[in-house]
Parts: C-alpha cells; sequence; structure tokens
C-alpha cells in the first residue's frame, strides 16, 4: 500500500514539475487517486499559475475544492473535475472570469450547483451521472454565452423537461424519459 502511495506522489510530483519546467499551459492530475489537492503544489507551481488555463483532475477521489484552488488558478478556461465525489463548488467559482467549460460529470451533485450560473464565460457544462433533481431554469436562461448543459442520467424533474428553445438559447441534453411502468 505504501509502494502504491509512493508511486501516486511520485506520479504527481513528475506531472507538476512537467508543466513548471515547460510553462504549459495545462496540468494535467486526472487518474492521480487525489483526496485533495495537495497544498505543496501552490508553492511548486507559483512561477506559471497565471498562465495555467487549462486543468484535469477527473477521475480522483475529490470531496471538494477549496476557495484557494479557485483563486490561485484564476485564469482557467477549462475544468475537468469529472469521476470525482464532488457534491458542491466553492462560491470563489463565480471570480474564473475566463471559464469557458467545467466537466462535473460523475459526481455527488444532488441540486445544480448555482454558483455556475454567474461565471460570465461559460459555454458548456457537463453535469452528466449525478443525482440532480432541480434546475435553476430562471438562472441558466440569462446566461449569455452557454451553448450546452448536459443533464444526461440524472433524475431531473419533468419541468426541466418542458425547456426547449426558444426559451433557453443553448443544447439542453437529458436522457430519454423511462417509460411508465404500468400497474
Amino acid at each position: 500500500m505504501h509502494k502504491r502511495m509512493g508511486e501516486a506522489v511520485a506520479r504527481v510530483a513528475r506531472k507538476v514539475n512537467e508543466t513548471v519546467e515547460n510553462k504549459a499551459d495545462s496540468l494535467d492530475l486526472a487518474n492521480c487517486k487525489l483526496m485533495t489537492f495537495p497544498v505543496g503544489i501552490y508553492k511548486a507551481m507559483r512561477s506559471v499559475t497565471e498562465g495555467i488555463h487549462r486543468i484535469s483532475l477527473a477521475n480522483n477521489e475529490l470531496k471538494s475544492i477549496t476557495s484557494r484552488f479557485v483563486t490561485t488558478f484564476s485564469q482557467l478556461t477549462e475544468l475537468n473535475l469529472a469521476g470525482n465525489y464532488l457534491h458542491r463548488l466553492p462560491e470563489e467559482i463565480t471570480s474564473l472570469l475566463h471559464l469557458r467549460a467545467i466537466d462535473l460529470s460523475r459526481n455527488r451533485f444532488r441540486r445544480f450547483p448555482e454558483p455556475l450560473a454567474t461565471v460570465p464565460a461559460l459555454e458548456t457544462i457537463d453535469l452528466e451521472e449525478n443525482e440532480i433533481t432541480e434546475v435553476p431554469t430562471d438562472k441558466l436562461a440569462s446566461m449569455a454565452l452557454l451553448r450546452s448543459l448536459n443533464l444526461r442520467a440524472n433524475p431531473v424533474g419533468p419541468e426541466v423537461r418542458l425547456l426547449v428553445r426558444p426559451l433557453v438559447p443553448f443544447d439542453l441534453l437529458l436522457s430519454p424519459e423511462e417509460p411508465v411502468p404500468k400497474a
């Protein structure tokens, strides 16, 4: 077990070092068994955080994202948090003025993460395979740049299914309705 943990830590360190050395615009820490975002990364990446535009933390074991993460990587345009255990986002997510795409699929959201409704540049939101039942349709309809909202494999209420163009100016992706079982 310790050996596997050591390998995971070494893998994260290697990826962070590659990003810093190459002054890359993305950081890929997908599939690293992370339970939290390692605090040491903030210091290690201090010189390049302004240049980071894409981060993938997909398929880890994250239960939350901190406000420090959001404020440190303030220039993000894409954030992939798919396949974690997230159920909410920090309010500071609204400060990501350049964020165009966020992938929150395969997490544990029970409700639509409302801070996303005020992220000004957001074009794509992927919430497939969560536990979302309610969606703030009025707030979503006012998102000027939103182009796609994926709510497939969520137990959304029937009112969401009534949202069709021209009511919403974006593509709303839903799973087909289950046929009602006959008694």
